[in-house]
């Protein structure tokens, strides 16, 4: 099999291996890294997934990319350590089911990328005796999750900036409670200004001697392994061998939708993939009327992760169906509309109906959803309103990205209950956190780069 390069979706750098990019996080033209193509697995391969442990579905899926620069015993020994926690798949209604990605250690979906992505990173850097500098924007679970991933490694230190208004006290604690090789920094500004800070400081040449590199959905590194669990939920769910399934993500920056397409074009059988974004309604208008313009500022919601106005993995989507879309939203040339519209649907959900949702899944299933998890439930009711009734009895599959403890208010606000805590979170409300503030300012965050992190003779 032909070995993988990765291409910039910006399509002015040379391409690279998948160590250099996943490395590098992003491109030196600031696009993104992409794959030159897709490995499809073999019929024989999808079948055994079915009574394989999940740990085994990422060795297969992620062995298809990485055979050629990663030896397989070593690919089988990283995904059996980074994932020793449970996929619970929870019936709802006919055949709709929630995937529960919040079991992992910080209670988020985000784990099971940054724990790959960690232990991949730390393999190589190790071979070769480097250290590397993170940087990575949140609007929230990423942070705590790259945190948690990475924190006590020796070769690698991380820095995580964060709106400061815009992240639950949970949120913020996993991230600034650690401690080590984890700094973190509240800005005074919107997750896009968090973003559009690191992106300036990953294409400023005065800082090369930092060895940046990134652990958002930016960084290929994180979105392989995103492809995992729609193969696991899949192989658990189906009825027959060829049964195609319906994916509803709640979707923010976009990484965990460009995971199930990902395993759509590696050969998972999917129907439709639903992408639910709350008021930051950007991408369901350019889906209908092949119009994009970015939301700037994004809009404040209760599902606070999916606050982005311009979601930084829409230009690989846009990659995927044939177009070119630069780093700040101009379209280039356009992807093949039809086949995007043929294979996607989108759906926005205000506030109001969040909320509401929150209230029916519970009331009616006695299925307890945060505000990302319900953007998506409540796509999932929009979907079935397009289709016909015979078309409802299909499977479908909705991702639930956090656990419900991790946003307390909104629940206690609505259900007048407090959700139980997940083991990763009991202590945390006693634990000391330090962090710094920094003015939305890119010279700012320039300067503090080099007075922490540069080594001055």
């Amino acid at each position: 099999m032909k070995a993988i390069s990765y291409y910039s979706t910006n399509l002015k750098a040379p391409e690279v291996s998948f160590r250099d990019a996943l490395l590098k996080g992003q491109a030196p033209d600031r696009g993104l890294y992409m794959p030159d193509h897709i490995p499809v697995l073999d019929d024989e391969t999808l079948k055994s997934f079915s009574d394989l442990p999940y740990h085994k579905v990422a060795y297969h899926v992620l062995e298809a990319f990485l055979n050629k620069e990663v030896p397989r015993d070593i690919i089988a020994a990283l995904v059996e350590d980074a994932y020793d926690y449970p996929v619970p798949l929870e019936r709802v209604d006919r055949r709709q089911y929630v995937m529960r990605l919040d079991q992992g250690p910080t209670a988020s979906f985000k784990d099971f990328a940054a724990r790959m992505m960690g232990r991949l990173m730390n393999h190589f850097l190790e071979k070769e005796n480097r250290e590397l500098l993170i940087l990575t924007a949140t609007s929230g679970d990423t942070g705590s999750a790259i945190a948690n991933a990475f924190y006590g490694l020796d070769n690698i230190k991380v820095l995580i900036l964060f709106p400061e208004k815009e992240v639950t006290n949970r949120q913020r604690k996993q991230m600034t409670t650690l401690g080590q090789n984890v700094s973190v920094i509240a800005i005074d500004g919107k997750f896009d200004d968090c973003q559009a800070m690191v992106k300036q400081a990953f294409a400023d040449p005065d800082l090369d001697m930092l060895n940046l590199s990134s652990a958002n959905s930016i960084n290929i590194g994180r979105l392989l392994p995103q492809a995992v669990y729609y193969f696991y939920a899949w192989a658990r769910l189906r009825e027959q061998t060829d049964e195609k399934a319906v994916f509803v993500v709640p979707s923010g920056n976009f990484g965990d939708m460009m995971g199930g397409m990902i395993a759509r074009r590696m050969g998972l059988p999917v129907k439709r993939m639903v992408i639910a974004v709350n008021e930051n309604d950007e991408f369901p208008t350019f889906l209908h009327t092949g119009k994009y313009e970015k939301i700037e500022p994004s809009r404040n919601c209760i599902s606070s992760a999916m606050n982005v106005g311009h979601p930084s993995n829409l230009s690989r989507l846009v990659a995927l169906y044939g177009g070119v879309m630069d780093e700040k939203g101009t379209i280039h040339k356009m992807p093949d509309m039809a086949d995007m519209q043929r294979d996607i649907a989108a759906v926005s959900v205000d506030d109001g109906e969040t909320r509401q949702t929150i209230a029916d899944a519970w009331n009616n299933y006695r299925l307890l959803l945060e505000p990302h998890g319900a953007v998506g439930w409540a796509g999932l009711q929009h979907y079935l309103e397009m289709i016909d009734e015979k078309e409802r009895n299909e499977l479908f599959v909705v991702l639930e990205t956090a656990h419900p403890a991790k946003f307390p208010e909104q629940i206690r606000q609505i259900l007048e209950f407090d959700p139980e805590l997940p083991p990763s979170l009991i202590g945390l409300e006693d634990k000391e956190e330090k962090f710094d503030s920094l003015k939305h300012s890119y010279d700012a965050f320039k300067q503090y780069l080099v007075d922490h992190y540069m080594k001055h003779p």
